[in-house]
């Protein structure tokens, strides 16, 4: 099996500390989109990349929710090239991608089929991840998600050879990030916390890390997209996306996670977006088993005078200050707009229950009557 290990370099202008981590190295690879490709960072970061007479190829067609098909298409573009180190740079869905490059290019490489069919590689090329939206975690899961369109879902590969060699969080990355992606994606980050804090799998490992991570986030996400200058905002939002996702990888998301998967799978809803419109009936769905965990997450993250006295009052006020982040940021709340109707509701619950590798972790449970009454409510 491949080492598992991670070494993280944080703080703006931490890209440019990438260089003693190339060395030996003369063939990379280097993985983006074109939106995150043209930034200026990025135009730095590849400088750096190249230096020294080092070889570097660039892939910047990864899309927004990348299926298994565009995935393949990219493995197939690079033909029999063999880099050295992929990096990474981009939101999660580009580090995704990366990460599974970092695997499918290896000499001893299974297929992409044989790793949605759950085979375990042992070997990955090196690989460096740069997030450029504080969110999905990406940068600190052995997770990749694709969509499967002939299963109009999206499909999670778990492989601990996935975990990146190194991670670098530089602030600046995410300067000038759209508001509309760094809500999304923020809101993302701030799922992940609650869901990996309050899920069956928590532990108390995984608890320091969600807990600090919803902290951060309660506290720094509204002003972290409202300002473009608030760096250090953004700052704690990126090491929060971090922290998400090292509770993914110790713990695992629920419910919201697992009956989001359809929307993008089938209606390609961003996923930060749809897990924002599940994210309150869910966790209105769930109070009731989820009542303690959320008082902890009241009394850690609410600094200034504490009004709520009871569990349930602790409970009930966190639930809403997530929904009033929602709608603070500007973020649908229901599918109206993507035109899903009850015609689509028998599928969505189909879908929704396959996605058990989620659902076994939500701490109350969810039957198809309960996920048909959760789509309603977002119909």
């Amino acid at each position: 099996m491949a080492t598992i290990h991670s070494t993280i370099i944080s703080g703006a202008g931490a890209s440019s500390a990438l260089l003693p981590l190339l060395a030996g190295k003369t063939s990379i690879l280097l993985v983006t989109d074109k939106n995150v490709g043209a930034l200026e960072a990025t135009q730095a970061i590849h400088r750096l990349l190249a230096a020294e007479g080092r070889e570097v190829e660039v892939i910047d067609s990864v899309p927004a929710e990348p299926n298994h098909h565009d995935v393949t298409q990219i493995v197939s573009q690079l033909g029999a090239s063999q880099p050295q180190m992929v990096v990474g740079i981009g939101g999660g869905s580009v580090l995704d991608v990366a990460k599974l490059l970092s695997v499918l290019l290896h000499p001893e490489a299974p297929s992409l089929t044989s790793l949605l069919a759950g085979e375990q590689p042992q070997r990955r090329i090196c690989s460096l991840l740069i997030p450029a939206t504080a969110g999905t975690g990406s940068e600190a899961t052995p997770n990749a998600i694709v969509a499967v369109p002939e299963k109009e879902l999206k499909i999670g590969i778990v492989n601990p050879a996935m975990v990146p060699d190194y991670v670098i969080l530089d602030a600046r990355m995410i300067k000038n990030l759209p508001r509309k992606i760094a809500a999304a994606s923020g809101v993302d980050a701030m799922a992940h916390a609650i869901e990996c804090f309050t899920s069956n799998k928590a532990n108390p490992f995984s608890d320091t890390f969600a807990l600090d991570a919803f902290d951060r986030i309660l506290n720094n996400i509204e002003r972290a997209c409202d300002d473009p200058e608030a760096l250090d905002a953004k700052r704690e939002m990126q090491i929060a996306a971090f922290y998400g996702g090292v509770a993914i990888t110790c713990s695992g998301t629920t419910a919201v996670h697992a009956l989001s998967y359809p929307l993008g799978g089938k209606y390609h809803i961003a996923h930060g977006v749809s897990n924002a419109i599940l994210l309150m009936p869910v966790m209105r769905f769930n109070e009731p088993a989820i009542r303690h965990k959320l008082a902890l997450a009241y009394d850690r993250a609410v600094h200034g005078e504490k009004t709520c006295v009871t569990d349930e009052e602790k409970s009930a006020w966190i639930i809403e200050r997530m929904g009033e982040i929602v709608k603070h940021l500007d973020i649908p709340t229901n599918l109206s707009q993507w035109n899903v109707s009850r015609d689509d509701l028998e599928p969505l619950v189909e879908a929704g229950m396959s996605v058990q590798r989620l659902l076994v972790n939500n701490m109350r449970t969810v039957t198809p009557e309960d996920a048909r009454n959760i789509y309603l409510q977002i119909l």
